[in-house]
């Protein structure tokens, strides 16, 4: 015991939410000191990584024949484990700033939907970049506790995690997750379907950046206050030269539509398959979003309209899973109580 709490003093310990957008650290006793994108770009001869991060994103969809940018985690998993080691490298040493010399202990996120080689495989890649105990939370959990929501309560707390990549919905009482439900669908398919609907009406070609960047300016989930439409540049597919167009708001909810309806589905799902008791503290509750989707404009009112259960959406919803995470590096007793197991 003495010599954890001697390697405790030595070490910064980490909180990572891996995320597939984007991944931030947190370090004990300093806060979120790291919130880039989750990229790697790699060199194709040696596979050695050229840029991580911010400085990656930035080359996004620029980069010549020897060089590939890499996003390595889809739909909330790892899908490419050697790019996603050299992030977390980076991410671990951006963090002990190359000052620390016992390995840190690291407590990550994880969507509540992954298999058990999708744990295993996220707790090796974390191993090898130089953690010396993994812990592996449930994101939902992980968020509910980053909102400041009364987990150890005998109540209802129900959170939505949307995410880039999975949209994470559970109902959480005494420590525990009694019911949740993860599907696929995030701001990624959010951004593809901003891409199909631009290709299928103007047969215009946009990249990933653009989608993202026209789902932040215009998206939205629920006729809002008016929006100005926006420019848009791309190619032309039938004579294959750049040009602009202006999209509205109107558009781009009729885009995402599908994608907001998978999570509004998932929502009520989860809320039928809940304990009447827990449903009643719900009612009185509401419903806590979290993640980057919860800013897109207008679905806590469409939620509200939906279901008829108050809906909040925190002051800093994209920091919550990282929050958590952090929170849980004091309460050690709390943590290996609600850490999943691996083996």
């Amino acid at each position: 015991m003495f010599f954890q709490k001697l390697l405790g003093m030595f070490s910064n310990d980490l909180a990572i939410d891996l995320g597939t957008a984007n991944t931030l650290v947190y370090v004990h006793g300093r806060g979120i000191i790291c919130d880039e994108p989750s990229v790697v770009v790699l060199r194709t001869d040696n596979r050695k990584p050229v840029a991580v991060g911010m400085e990656a994103k930035e080359m996004l969809g620029k980069t010549p024949s020897n060089i590939i940018t890499i996003r390595p985690l889809k739909d909330g998993v790892i899908a490419d484990f050697d790019a996603t080691e050299e992030m977390l490298k980076y991410f671990i040493t951006k963090a002990h700033n190359r000052k620390s010399f016992v390995s840190p202990r690291v407590i990550i996120g994880v969507p509540s939907g992954i298999t058990q080689v999708e744990r295993r495989a996220v707790k090796d890649a974390a191993h090898s970049s130089g953690a010396r105990e993994v812990y592996l939370i449930e994101e939902p959990m992980a968020a509910a506790v980053g909102v400041g929501l009364p987990v150890g309560e005998p109540s209802g707390n129900m959170i939505v995690d949307i995410g880039g990549g999975t949209t994470d919905v559970a109902v959480i009482s005494l420590d525990g997750i009694v019911y949740s439900k993860a599907v696929r669908v995030g701001g990624d398919k959010m951004d593809e379907a901003i891409i199909a609907y631009i290709k299928r009406k103007y047969n215009l070609m946009i990249g990933e950046r653009t989608a993202e960047h026209i789902k932040v300016e215009v998206g939205s989930a629920y006729p809002t206050s008016k929006v100005e439409p926006i420019e848009v540049k791309g190619r032309d597919l039938i004579s294959g030269i750049p040009k602009a167009i202006n999209v509205t708001e109107d558009e781009i909810r009729e885009a995402l539509q599908e994608s907001v309806g998978l999570i509004l589905d998932t929502i009520k799902v989860t809320l039928e398959n809940t304990p009447p008791e827990l449903a009643a503290d719900i009612v009185d509750r509401g419903i806590v979003l979290a993640g980057g989707g919860a800013l897109l404009r207008g679905l806590d009112i469409l939620i509200r309209e939906q279901t008829g259960v108050p809906v909040i959406v925190p002051d800093n919803p994209l920091t919550a899973v990282v929050m958590g995470c952090g929170m849980m590096l004091d309460k050690l007793e709390l943590l290996r109580k609600i850490a999943i197991a691996t083996n």
